[in-house]
């Protein structure tokens, strides 16, 4: 019979049963518990368009507690790691990431040195206590802060830490890999967001100065590069959690001052090689 009424979306199936919302039959499978009645799947997706994403006080979406940047930074690290293992070694030669930077050479024509060199690492032991580092920092960091500005914290802190071992003294003619410095920054973000939310800081302060130490007595490993990239999270995370509670402007206008510093010091830094 042509007034059966079915379903919009299944029509093989007779749909007494209505949708309050646009009155359209609406078969079992496609219908919805509203507060009155039932509603079709449409139109539970159009009114869901409509509402805001539920976020946490420094600004991150509580959609899911999904770490996809720290994910792909873990993953960054272990390609840049593999690389010289896997391909040949007149590809990894050529390629921008193969080597760390000799801090007495950096200079204009290796400009992205600062940036990749925080993705290599120079033993497996290196990179396995700094991807676990970079794994439980993560995990609890990005989804409070979101995606974006995790990005933002991690790649200032990984610059900052190339500014530490370029610009300290103490470090003329060694070579600096790791992600160590942005790992500090976010030891140190750690610090400045808890102590924010009013929890439990004394471990964590612990962790850093336990670590910084070691970097210092330990030879070959750049306390200077840690100093940089703890400084430089420091100072982005006391700005992103000054513009907490939705003073978005606050937080990106302060973040970028601190990058145009970031950039500044290394192009200083370039202009100081004699390359």
């Amino acid at each position: 019979m042509s007034d059966v009424p079915v379903c919009p979306r299944h029509p093989d199936r007779e749909s007494w049963v209505r949708c309050q919302r646009c009155e359209r039959p609406a078969c079992p499978q496609c219908q919805r518990p509203a507060a009155v009645g039932v509603q079709c799947v449409d139109c539970v997706a159009e009114a869901a368009k409509g509402v805001r994403q539920p976020r946490s006080t420094f600004g991150g979406v509580l959609r899911n507690r999904d770490t996809v940047v720290t994910k792909v930074l873990i993953g960054l690290c272990l390609v840049a790691f593999a690389g010289r293992y896997v391909l040949p070694s007149s590809v990894y030669a050529w390629l921008p990431l193969v080597n760390g930077y000799y801090l007495n050479a950096f200079g204009p024509s290796t400009w992205w040195q600062p940036l990749t060199s925080a993705f290599l690492h120079g033993s497996p032991l290196h990179l396995l206590l700094n991807l676990y580092a970079l794994l439980i920092t993560g995990q609890y960091l990005e989804p409070l802060l979101g995606r974006v500005r995790f990005v933002a914290l991690y790649v200032l802190s990984a610059l900052g830490g190339a500014v530490g071992g370029l610009l300290l003294p103490g470090t003329a003619g060694s070579s600096l890999v790791g992600a160590s410095g942005a790992i500090f920054g976010l030891f140190a973000a750690l610090l400045v967001v808890n102590r924010q939310l009013g929890r439990q800081t004394g471990q964590i302060a612990a962790l850093i100065v336990v670590n910084f130490l070691v970097g210092v007595f330990v030879a070959g490993i750049s306390w200077q590069a840690h100093l940089g990239g703890l400084v430089t999270g420091a100072l982005v995370a006391t700005v992103l959690a000054r513009g907490r509670r939705g003073r978005r402007a606050v937080q990106w206008v302060g973040t970028g001052a601190v990058a145009v510093v970031v950039l500044a010091l290394l192009t200083y830094a370039a202009t100081r090689s004699p390359f």
